[in-house]
């Protein structure tokens, strides 16, 4: 069988070796090393860089904790053989559709084990509760099919690729010029509090402002460029 082939770890190595630490380079970069099956430190790497981005879109789209851990573990599985059998190119397609085709049929699978255990409990109790109250989870939730979850996947996307962008730029400016953009952009803090509470003028807050909101835009750039 497929999965007994020495070559290809199984799913318990998988999980075992995804969730070690890593830093994110590039996407194209990373899956291109995913075809060393011995280069744990490119599967650490691509583990953390997209897990937790899983995991949420799967809690935004209304499965529980424990649902979408297990969305997070069937579609990384899942990533990781479609690359075993060279079924992405890099060169084709976007990543970014790969993954959330990937992460869609995962979520629709939980969502089809609730259905099917209310099925159960609903025969137990039938008559007992209006009809309304009898509706599967998956009719009551988003279509984890259709166009909600293609936005939810979007917005979680552009919130993924900001969030390494900060991390970028955070080692290429002074920390304090990244102190006091934090506090008076990301954390939207007036003028006057981050002059007083950090000890800066005016001049200090605009350049700061400037300076490391156009590194992040022209990092954010180059990451929406790669991930595509």
């Amino acid at each position: 069988m497929a999965d007994e082939d020495p070559k290809i770890p199984n799913e318990e190595q998988i999980l075992k070796q995804l969730k070690e630490s890593g830093s994110p380079p590039t996407r194209k970069t990373l899956i291109e090393k995913l075809d060393n099956w011995d280069d744990w430190a490119s599967w650490d790497e691509f583990y953390r860089t997209y897990s937790n981005f899983v995991f949420h879109v799967a809690r935004k789209a209304g499965l529980s904790d424990d649902e979408a851990g297990d969305v997070v573990q069937e579609t990384f599985i899942g990533v990781a053989k479609n690359l075993q059998k060279k079924k992405f190119d890099t060169s084709l397609g976007s990543f970014k559709s790969f993954l959330l085709n990937q992460a869609r049929w995962r979520i629709l699978d939980q969502f089809r084990r609730r259905k099917k255990q209310q099925d159960r409990e609903a025969n137990l109790y039938a008559g007992e509760e209006p009809e309304e109250r009898r509706t599967a989870p998956i009719d009551r939730c988003a279509d984890p099919n259709g166009v909600a979850l293609e936005k939810l996947w979007e917005r979680e996307w552009q919130d993924k690729i900001m969030d390494i962008a900060l991390r970028r730029v955070k080692a290429l400016v002074s920390p304090r010029q990244f102190q006091i953009f934090s506090c008076y952009v990301l954390k939207g803090w007036s003028p006057e509090r981050v002059k007083k509470e950090l000890g800066v003028n005016a001049a200090q807050v605009y350049l700061a402002k400037h300076r490391v909101g156009r590194i992040l835009k022209r990092e954010a750039a180059k990451l929406a460029e790669a991930e595509e």
